[in-house]
């Protein structure tokens, strides 16, 4: 029986993973790097911002990846904010989860200022209880962010259904021992698989129009 939805954010929740590359090539250009920005993001995405920043520049202090963290998102945020948008169906989708006795949580590498800025956008009537990626938690694919925040809404892991968009979360889904559903919004089908993984959509205009909640 399932009790519990946990979702991503970045990609999953909110449409922002093109703004997140962009952010990349500008903190690049500013520091006057040379990168291949879709292979960092292939590697990094799901990972924690201090965990990005060593696979970009090494093995460097806490205090110097958090510097360069908070520079890189200062930027993806200024370039998202005029152009925010939710994954389709979301908050639609969320509206229904909650209405039929679900709990629902957000397991992401994002940080508490990421977090603020996409629920001040996406106005929820409520916060969701969420699990970040600067407290101090290894980034996906281990599974540990989703493991507490299973934690946090008491639920345990075999109960709770994954929604990820990157391959590094489905398979922090898999190592948590939850079940999942692939949001195709930024990398295709067949680099999201698994046995675990119950379904692939687009968005969840797909997902209500399967009524995917009336199955589980």
């Amino acid at each position: 029986m399932v009790q519990a939805l946990i979702f991503d954010m970045d990609g999953t929740m909110i449409d922002s993973m093109p703004s997140h590359q962009r952010s990349w090539v500008e903190f690049a250009r500013r520091r006057g790097l040379e990168i291949d920005v879709a292979e960092l993001m292939r590697r990094t995405t799901g990972r924690t911002g201090v965990e990005c920043m060593r696979a970009l520049f090494g093995d460097i202090s806490d205090e110097l990846a958090q510097t360069h963290v908070n520079e890189k998102e200062t930027v993806y945020r200024e370039l998202f904010a005029p152009i925010f948008s939710e994954v389709a169906g979301f908050k639609a989708f969320l509206g229904a989860a909650q209405q039929r006795g679900l709990a629902v949580g957000v397991g992401t590498a994002g940080d508490r200022h990421n977090q603020a800025f996409a629920y001040q956008h996406l106005a929820l009537s409520q916060p969701l209880p969420t699990v970040g990626g600067d407290e101090g938690l290894p980034g996906k694919p281990e599974p540990a962010i989703f493991l507490e925040i299973a934690r946090r809404l008491g639920v345990a892991p075999e109960r709770c259904i994954v929604f990820e968009d990157a391959p590094l979360g489905i398979e922090a889904a898999r190592r948590a021992g939850m079940r999942a559903v692939a949001i195709c919004s930024s990398h295709p089908a067949e680099e999201l698989g698994g046995p675990h993984v119950l379904a692939h959509v687009p968005d969840y205009h797909a997902l209500i129009t399967s009524r995917f909640l009336e199955t589980l």
